[in-house]
């Protein structure tokens, strides 16, 4: 079945940086887009980013581009979120998601907390 199992959350203060990691089984790995999604509290889920299937394409969210990198090795079965220059407001529980043959699968989520 497929799996999503995300690392590399944490604390960390204004202006810092982390890389969130998501591990991916189940499906072929190599033929599927991937995005990185994230619901603060209180609010919905948004769209963070998006890389095609060999990384050729990247689309992201206006509130983090220029400070955010969506990468990915196939032959790891891994995606990577690298999140620079952090900000109080990408607090959020961040998860990635695939979707395969018409369902949306999603990881169990990464905490990322930002403080001033």
């Amino acid at each position: 079945q497929v799996q999503l199992v995300e690392s590399g959350g944490g604390l960390v203060q204004a202006g810092g940086s982390l890389r969130l990691s998501c591990a991916a089984s189940g499906f072929t790995f190599s033929t599927n887009g991937m995005s990185w999604h994230r619901q603060a509290p209180g609010k919905e889920r948004e769209l963070v980013a998006f890389i095609s299937s060999a990384g050729g394409r990247t689309n992201y969210a206006d509130s983090v581009k220029g400070r955010f990198t969506i990468s990915r090795d196939n032959a790891k079965a891994t995606v990577y979120l690298q999140m620079n220059s952090l900000k109080p407001e990408d607090t959020a529980v961040y998860y990635c998601e695939v979707r395969v043959r018409g369902f949306d699968y999603w990881g169990q989520g990464a905490q990322v907390t930002v403080s001033s």
